[in-house]
């Protein structure tokens, strides 16, 4: 399977990528600046936000994977939500299958999201809120688009790949998840799709 990584040298693009290849996918890891990516991986420098980038990104591959997210350094988070719109009408019609790397704050506890909750961290909310919208933008657009988001757990961080974790849809499961892991669930979710059109998560 053709899998595009866009964000590939990140620290969730570089793991999912390597573990596309590790499995016998043909991977092209998309990067703004041209960052060290895993071995077997074919480089592109190009943006999400850029449409004749996305559209022939879609037009090559099986599924195009989105690991960014908002600045975390002041920037317009606008510029996020519009890759995420260019990524989608990029796929739309198309046999491509979107698949989003999301957020915690979108979850839900107790039928409320949990960035909404008045203990979610300030620092982070911002972030959190245009993910969410992110989410809400991607279940808006109906049945021409296959996509897929997964939220990890509350923190994630490189660590072990052990290849035993929970799934949930939109309810938060465990507190923590390895990079390398969800990796491995992402990987899971393209070769045995079981989330079409859905988010879901995972947490140990």
């Amino acid at each position: 399977m053709k899998i595009a990584v866009i964000g590939a040298s990140g620290m969730v693009g570089s793991r999912v990528a390597a573990e596309a290849v590790g499995r016998g996918h043909e991977v092209t890891g998309v990067t703004r600046s041209g960052g060290e990516l895993p071995a077997g991986v074919r480089a592109v420098r190009g943006s999400a936000n850029d449409v004749a980038t996305a559209k022939e990104l879609a037009g090559d591959a099986d599924v195009l994977v989105a690991a960014i997210g908002p600045s975390r350094t002041g920037g317009d988070h606008q510029e996020y939500l519009d890759a995420v719109g260019n990524l989608i009408g990029a796929v739309r019609g198309t046999a491509t299958r979107l698949f989003v790397v999301g957020g915690a704050g979108s979850l839900v506890v107790d039928g409320n999201r949990v960035v909404d909750g008045p203990d979610f961290p300030a620092e982070y909310k911002n972030e959190s809120l245009t993910v969410s919208q992110a989410l809400e933008d991607l279940r808006a657009t109906g049945g021409d688009v296959n996509w897929t988001m997964l939220s990890p757990a509350f923190v994630i961080a490189p660590g072990e790949r052990t290849g035993t974790f929970r799934l949930s849809g939109d309810e938060p499961v465990g507190e923590h998840i390895s990079a390398e892991d969800y990796a491995v669930a992402l990987v899971n979710e393209i070769d045995t799709p079981a989330y079409n059109r859905k988010r879901f998560t995972l947490g140990y």
